[in-house]
């Protein structure tokens, strides 16, 4: 449902702050949907919060609206959105090699910053944790499209990228409103480094943000060693599929959107839900051996350029 790796350099970390906001930040005009007052209730066992059950409901008018508009397609674009090598190039670079967010006293500032090319050197080892609101036969649904997402990434990518709990380096989270205010302790586990309004960037997340991710190297380099993703347990199928498209692969490294990109879900607009055609190009790129992680727009262009035009037969 965003961002250019943020660099802070702690206790020998850099922390890559990448797509916060992934599944959009702020709905696409007309739609503005407030989230239902909290009508606070005595609860019950094994019961969604009132809290977490406003947040469900919300969500579920979003997405109605969405594709009462003809947003979140499934189709990819093949049909109606044609692209040339130079928009493949031209959108690769807006998306691997700018931030979307920069830091600024501590806090996140949405603007669009120049970078430097990041992605993973080593194998990518996803674990994914469910809150307890999360029911078995959803887990099993969520676990068996992750771990098919990953296997397509890898493939794509050519590199190694799976799911497995042992000795994780990317954490993904599926959890509700009130069990992801309790997560503090376990992202500054996974994440140390963050500041304050970092971690409340996280657990207390607005009803504009889908879901996020966070990703962060070592030192100075620019090749990710660890990331954590959050996505909404309330959130309708289609936007809980979609977020977990958009996070996953933003934390490979495609850090940015931009409003140039179609068909591309890397694009607030939400006209796609799903990894396209030419996202599936873009990740090829990101891990071509031609391209290396710490590189800058003008050491990249060129390489990228060529990579494009080889990727499209030099046309559309």
């Amino acid at each position: 449902m965003p961002p250019l790796p943020l660099r802070l350099t702690r206790a020998s970390l850099l922390l890559a702050l990448v797509a916060l906001a992934g599944c959009v930040a702020t709905q696409p005009p007309p739609v503005e949907i407030a989230p239902p007052p909290v009508v606070i209730e005595p609860e019950l066992p094994g019961r969604p919060s009132a809290r977490s059950e406003a947040v469900r409901q919300h969500y579920e008018k979003v997405q109605a609206n969405l594709l009462a508009r003809g947003l979140l397609r499934t189709d990819g674009g093949t049909q109606d959105a044609p692209y040339t090598d130079r928009m493949l190039a031209d959108n690769f670079i807006r998306v691997a090699l700018y931030d979307e967010y920069a830091r600024s006293s501590g806090a996140l500032v949405a603007r669009p910053t120049q970078s430097r090319l990041r992605r993973w050197d080593q194998p990518v080892r996803v674990s994914v944790r469910f809150g307890d609101s999360v029911p078995e036969e959803r887990r099993a649904t969520d676990r068996a499209r992750i771990a098919s997402f990953l296997a397509r990434l890898s493939r794509i990518s050519g590199h190694s990228i799976r799911m497995t709990d042992a000795s994780p380096n990317f954490y993904l989270f599926i959890v509700d409103e009130d069990e992801r205010r309790a997560m503090g302790p376990a992202i500054n586990a996974i994440l140390p480094g963050l500041s304050p309004a970092e971690l409340a960037g996280i657990t207390e997340m607005p009803i504009s943000t889908y879901c996020l991710v966070y990703a962060m190297s070592a030192g100075k380099s620019s090749s990710y060693s660890r990331a954590l993703a959050v996505i909404r347990a309330e959130h309708p199928d289609l936007m809980r599929l979609s977020c977990l498209h958009e996070e996953i692969t933003q934390g490979l490294g495609l850090a940015n959107d931009s409003p140039t990109a179609r068909p591309s879900i890397f694009n607030d607009d939400e006209e796609f839900a799903l990894l396209t055609p030419m996202d599936e190009l873009m990740v090829r790129m990101l891990y071509d051996p031609r391209l290396t992680p710490g590189m800058t727009e003008a050491e990249a262009e060129p390489i990228v350029r060529e990579i494009a035009a080889q990727l499209t037969g030099g046309g559309s």
